[in-house]
Formats: C-alpha cells, structure tokens, sequence
C-alpha cells in the first residue's frame, strides 16, 4: 500500500461522519466511551456526563428488574391473536411486571421458524428464559425472574426496548 493509500485509508477511517456515527451509536447502546485505533491514528470518544475508565464501556447485563405494576402499561396498536384477560386479571395485587434490563432489541422466539418462548397463558419459572434482548450484536436470554402465568406481553418481536421498559405481566398466584 502506497503512502498515498494509507493516508486515505486513514482519513476514512477518522472522518467527520464516521464519529458521527459512532456517537450516534454510542447514544443507541448507552456507551460511555469508545476508544479506536487504526495505524498510527488513534481516537476516543468520552460522554461528559459520566467518567468511564475503560477503553470501551456497555451497560452490565444485570438480572431483569421484575416490579409491582403500579399502572397499566400501554399495549401495542397490533392486538395479538390471543384474547386479551380481563382487565382485573391483569393488574391487581399479584401482578408482577418483567422488564428489560438493557437497552436493545426485543425478540420472542430463538429464530425467525421457532416458537415464541412464552406466551399469554404459559407459566413461568424464576429461571424460565422468556425473550432475548439483542444489544449490540451480543444476544442476552432474559429469565423471568418470577414464578406465575403471564397474562400479558406488552411489546412486539423486534421491538426496541429501553432499560426497565415492562415486557410481560406475570400473575404471581397462577
């Protein structure tokens, strides 16, 4: 590679819309900071609202949050095929809320041809794996959290998902 080349290459690598992708990206997946070297060049990208130590920070994979629902949560515009439970059933006392733990994107199946993990009706253990959250090409099972019946998933497959966003009900007496 010519000198000539390299320094193309370089300037590529480090222009203005690339970093700008990359702090678009860093918005996305909540990333602290990003730390690239390509040759000789070198750049780091910090937020200022937080130090960050390491090279390349991602939010931790804690344990789903799993909270009482203290209000009804909104329900997708698509209906699914499955009748809905009555309102009662799905926000009293027993009703327990898993939420996502990351921000990503929400899948109900492992692929595209299987099954949805869980659905309206299904009973769930505290280790029960109930959707995948995709963040950043890395796939995290998402456990219940909680024993019950679920009655009711409150987002769609492929959805994008925040930190603490509500997933599904779970009836902790069912």
């Amino acid at each position: 590679m010519s000198n000539a080349d390299r320094a193309k290459s370089n300037n590529e690598v480090f222009d203005v819309e690339r970093i700008r992708q990359l702090v678009e990206m860093m918005k996305e997946h909540d990333l602290n900071e990003v730390s690239l070297k390509h040759g000789d060049r070198r750049i780091r990208l910090r937020r200022k609202d937080e130090p960050a130590p390491g090279v390349v920070s991602a939010p931790a994979a804690a344990p789903p949050g799993v909270m009482p629902a203290v209000a009804a949560a909104p329900v997708p515009a698509a209906a699914p095929a499955t009748p809905t439970p009555p309102a009662e059933a799905v926000d009293g006392d027993n009703i327990s809320v898993v939420t996502s733990p990351m921000v990503g994107t929400f899948y109900s199946k492992p692929n595209p041809n299987a099954e949805t993990y869980v659905k309206v009706g299904d009973h769930v253990e505290a280790d029960t794996i109930v959707c995948v959250v995709e963040a950043m090409k890395m796939f995290n099972e998402i456990p219940a959290g909680i024993s019950g019946k679920v009655v009711a998933v409150l987002v769609k497959n492929e959805e994008a998902v925040d930190v603490n966003k509500p997933l599904f009900k779970v009836d902790t007496n069912g």
